[in-house]
């Protein structure tokens, strides 16, 4: 696989993955980009509410290097290389004391470097190298402090990543190149305290060191992907406390590395080299006095892949490596009075997910290598001190984790 997908780099695309635009005679437009940041990159966002009838809404995003390509219609050729080197910070901050509204919706972004590349109707070759300086820091800082305020719904994303690269195919044809490199420590802190919610209030936090997603309709792709997750630290924190609240759902995902390739379409071919050296911790905390339905959610993972193809055939080629730190999942409700309490904390090493069409004729062929040198562990409380109806939790600690299976779409 991993030399099928070399020769597709090397100019052999168009007769080995056939698209219908494919064919044409035109010259492939070409993008060449270089990206170098060296100083720090911050965005900061501060709202005071009283009383607002609507909604209220913050948007903070922070980033070192950002780029997209793409075509319609017509062969692309894109290579990329991207490097930061300086802090990029984003730090949210809504203060409530009265009412903010039916709908709150904070979003809160943090990222070192960040591309796209995207084809319609052609094909595309494309290189990227992303890297992130040791010296850096990527942070996402969001907090409501609401505590003698109360909201309709709430929903709350923190999220911090050192490398992201996303890969948008339609009725294409791609060969693809992507390395990443993160030497920054990446984490996220946050979360909200309110008075009363009188529905249902989201708040999660993401913090990645890479992030590579390829989504793909009517494609066929070939992919070799490289990722090495080199810092000290990825850690993802929230911290969520209720007065009252009829839903309350509070998420922390922290991953060294992390790989989505999901294609609609006759191939996907990918090869997969993760190797994560960072201590990664999720950690994930709520309490409340009142509830209707309370969960908690801490998940961490040294390397996480998921490929999938609907419509054709997976070639899936995996090595994966965690070593350094450890990886820690804690997941913490506490409640006095109310109905559901759940906490589930998952961490793991290695996971592997592959999956494949039966209704279209799909197949897999797999190959995989996964070891874990790290400790890893799983903590999940929850205590209930008033009265509930029911208190759950679970707690899974994994080192090595495969999963490949060929079904049915959704719905079928």
């Amino acid at each position: 696989m991993a030399r099928l997908a070399k020769t597709l780099l090397a100019g052999a695309l168009v007769a080995i993955l056939p698209c219908g635009a494919a064919t044409s005679q035109t010259p492939p437009s070409s993008v060449l980009n270089n990206q170098v940041q060296f100083g720090d990159v911050f965005s900061q966002q501060t709202m005071n509410v009283v009383e607002v009838t609507d909604f209220t809404t913050a948007d903070t995003n922070a980033v070192g290097n950002a780029f997209e390509a793409t075509a319609d219609g017509q062969a692309l050729d894109v290579r990329s290389d991207q490097a930061a080197n300086g802090d990029v910070a984003a730090d949210t901050r809504l203060n409530v004391s009265g009412y903010s509204g039916d709908t709150v919706t904070v979003t809160n972004t943090a990222t070192g470097n960040s591309g796209f590349v995207g084809s319609y109707d052609g094909t595309v070759t494309a290189v990227t190298n992303q890297n992130t300086a040791a010296t850096a820091a990527i942070s996402g800082n969001s907090r409501i402090n609401a505590t003698g305020g109360s909201a309709g719904d709430v929903d709350s994303l923190n999220q911090a990543t050192g490398n992201s690269q996303s890969f948008g195919l339609e009725y294409a044809s791609a060969g693809i190149r992507a390395n990443q490199t993160n030497g920054a420590t990446v984490s996220t802190d946050g979360g909200g305290d309110y008075a009363y919610v009188s529905g249902t209030a989201n708040f999660a936090a993401t913090s990645t060191g890479n992030d590579i997603t390829l989504d793909g309709q009517g494609s066929a792709a070939a992919v070799i992907a490289g990722q090495l997750n080199e810092t000290d630290r990825v850690q993802a924190s929230s911290f969520t406390g209720y007065g009252s609240v009829q839903t309350a759902a509070t998420r922390a995902t922290a991953a060294g590395n992390n790989i989505n390739a999901v294609n609609e379409g006759p191939l996907l071919d990918a090869y997969a080299d993760q190797r994560n050296q960072a201590y990664v911790r999720a950690e994930a905390r709520n309490a409340a006095s009142a509830y209707g339905t309370g969960s908690v959610n801490a998940y961490g993972v040294g390397n996480a892949l998921t490929a999938g193809d609907i419509g054709g055939e997976l070639i899936l080629d995996t090595v994966q490596l965690n070593e350094g730190g450890g990886i820690e999942a804690v997941a913490n409700f506490i409640g006095t009075d109310g109905y559901d309490a759940t906490a589930t904390s998952t961490a793991m090493g290695n996971s592997v997910t592959g999956y494949a069409c039966s209704e279209c004729e799909g197949r897999m062929s797999i190959t995989n290598s996964q070891v874990n040198r790290s400790d890893v562990g799983a903590q999940s409380i929850v205590n209930v001190t008033g009265g509930g109806r029911s208190a759950s939790g679970v707690s899974t600690a994994v080192g090595n984790t495969a999963t490949y299976y060929v079904s049915r779409p959704s719905g079928q």
